[in-house]
């Protein structure tokens, strides 16, 4: 059934408002709510269901205008559900505004169950996961007539805005659930649009990333251009982002070890870009196949395209284009998917992937793995992929949340239980889980009884490069009982650059640390711990003291590690930070109890391992 979507009432300060137009007299029905404030987009409201679309009009009939939103209903059509519908704005033509930035040529607002709205969450994540971008939220929080009033917005480039009410809300609510203000004057053209040729608004480079989440073939030049990244093959210092001499210095320091990470020489980078294409492309069917959608296809799809870059190098510069979440989503991606290329014993490969399931979603990964280049047989690599594949389909791992059931249940079952001690139990269930010890909620909870009283010793296990802000962050740290740094120590000996006596200095700091935690207290680790062996002397510790570990990993780019380093009282040394950046291997999602992902601002952008919040 087609529904025609409501006429937004007019808040009563919008000039925008004519003769004709609803004003919303009472304001009752927002006044007290949780609202979200987006910009009015100079669009075509147009509806999108499973089987069709129309415009505001439900006769709506062709126009050239209308063909590509037709085309991106052609490719999610079929994942919206029946009596579901997606309301949103078609950007293709230029109206009154030029637009030369979009995302997408299609903008959702909301979507329907029905005749029940989703909340506004809700509506952002299914729409993501179609790959449909929402317009920019300018504002969010209770209503406050002050603040709305009090916004500013270029009239020449922003034609409004809507306010609507955060929760969800059935048809016969909107008019009090919804209100937009408008410009004066907000139609500037002597004709309308769809009587004069069509011309196009602007796409912006994240547009790219967008028709991938959607399911549109991918296109590797495009994609590289939106992530500011230099194509496959391309030589050292070619990235259209070297500003500065340090920072190109840096770029050909990372394409080196990419060379290197890869094994590739003249003739390999010679094919790299055809090579990629193919494996962009193969990947997407895959993906496409096993109807993984929205950010896990582009995930999919960025790691066999940066397979061959280093791992942390991949976390650090996606970060800032997609956010901590999705990057270092990828370079898990990236980490892993070789080891699903190599042979494997039988016996212990259900609790091998059981444990990378706890890194990355194994559809994803399997798809990856079976469709990047291979370094030797080609043949060989698929072979081993593909038996992978089964096994975990035959364990039931190839969907895309394998754990969702047992942690929705244990959140239920431990409602109420502090954050610290419900991601501790957590992580032993978890544990318990790869162990193939537990598979239901009541064998979780009855396993993880010893730690719901949260009386266990804390570490904070940092791990980064030198000059990452590692120090930075814990000093805005509370609650912190011990602070075990070995850069502290070997000053205290007289030279935080004497190596000479590092193996003393990790025995003292390890006792140091084992009597902090035998206290019951909450200490925090400070060292580069670059890989997993640097890592593991400090978990055994740990693990006597039974305590909650959380990696702290902050991921910085290479030229800004070596701009920071610039700054410092006691600089290390270039080819020290540079050789550093090379063997930095982050810890994996599972490899301590919880993991915080440190961005370039010292804030934690992302968490793995927490119970009650959802991860991003």
């Amino acid at each position: 059934m087609r529904v025609h979507y409501p006429r937004t009432p007019h808040l009563p300060w919008s000039p925008g408002a004519t003769p004709d137009d609803v004003r919303a007299g009472d304001l009752s029905g927002l006044r007290g709510r949780e609202v979200v404030v987006t910009e009015k987009l100079d669009g075509e409201n147009s509806t999108l269901y499973a089987d069709g679309l129309h415009a505001r009009s439900l006769d709506s009939g062709h126009h050239p205008s209308r063909a590509w939103v037709k085309g991106l209903q052609g490719r999610i059509g079929g994942r919206i559900p029946a009596g579901w519908r997606v309301c949103g704005e078609n950007m293709y033509a230029r109206h009154s505004i030029a637009y030369q930035g979009l995302d997408s040529w299609f903008y959702g607002f909301s979507v329907w169950d029905g005749d029940r709205c989703l909340d506004w969450d809700r509506t952002v994540a299914f729409l993501r996961g179609l790959g449909i971008p929402v317009p920019p939220v300018l504002w969010r929080g209770v209503f406050d007539e002050r603040a709305l009033r009090g916004l500013r917005l270029d009239p020449e480039r922003q034609e409004g805005y809507v306010v609507r009410a955060a929760e969800g809300f059935g048809r016969e609510e909107f008019a009090g659930r919804v209100a937009k203000w408008v410009r004066r004057e907000h139609v500037r053209t002597g004709t309308h649009w769809m009587h004069t040729a069509v011309v196009p608004n602007g796409l912006g480079a994240g547009a790219a990333l967008w028709s991938v989440r959607s399911g549109a073939a991918p296109d590797v030049g495009a994609l590289l251009a939106a992530l500011d990244l230099a194509p496959a093959g391309a030589g050292p210092g070619t990235s259209a982002s070297t500003g500065g001499d340090a920072e190109a210095v840096m770029h050909a320091e990372a394409m080196r070890a990419e060379s290197v990470h890869a094994g590739a020489g003249a003739e390999v980078a010679g094919h790299a870009a055809a090579a990629v294409e193919e494996a962009a492309a193969e990947v997407a069917a895959r993906l496409d196949a096993i109807e993984r959608w929205g950010d896990a296809r582009l995930a999919g799809v960025l790691a066999a395209v940066l397979h061959a870059r280093p791992r942390a190098w991949v976390a650090a510069r996606l970060a800032g284009p997609l956010g901590m979440a999705s990057a270092r989503r990828v370079a898990d991606l990236v980490g892993l998917h070789g080891g699903l290329r190599r042979p494997y014993p039988d016996e212990q490969r259900q609790t091998g992937l059981r444990r990378m399931a706890l890194a990355a979603d194994l559809g994803v990964l399997h798809a990856v793995a079976a469709s990047v280049p291979a370094a030797g047989p080609a043949d060989d690599a698929r072979e081993q992929a593909e038996w992978s594949a089964l096994h975990a389909d035959e364990a039931g791992l190839l969907g895309p949340e394998p754990l969702g059931p047992l942690r929705a249940g244990l959140r239920e079952a431990l409602a109420g239980l502090g954050a610290e001690a419900a991601d501790r139990c957590w992580a032993e269930a978890r544990d318990a889980w790869v162990r193939g010890r537990l598979t239901a909620v009541e064998e979780a909870v009855a396993a993880t009884w010893r730690w719901r009283p949260g009386r266990f010793p804390r570490l904070v296990h940092l791990t980064g490069p030198s000059g990452s802000g590692k120090s930075t962050f814990a000093a805005g740290l509370t609650g912190i009982d011990a602070y075990v740094s070995l850069d502290d120590l070997r000053d205290a000996r007289g030279s935080r650059a004497d190596q000479r006596a590092n193996q003393e200095i990790l025995g003292e700091a390890l006792d140091r640390l084992d009597a902090a935690l035998a206290s019951g207290g909450t200490v925090v680790w400070d060292a580069t711990s670059l890989n997993q062996h640097q890592r593991g002397l400090v978990h055994s510790v740990a693990r006597r003291r039974d305590a909650l570990t959380t990696h702290a990993v902050v991921l910085v780019e290479a030229a800004e590690l070596h701009r920071r380093n610039a700054r410092r009282a006691h600089p290390v040394p270039a080819h020290v930070l540079a050789a550093q950046s090379r063997r930095f291997v982050p810890p994996y999602p599972g490899q301590a109890h919880r993991t915080w992902y440190v961005g370039a601002h010292g804030t934690v952008d992302d968490v793995d391992g927490a119970l009650y919040e959802q991860e991003a």
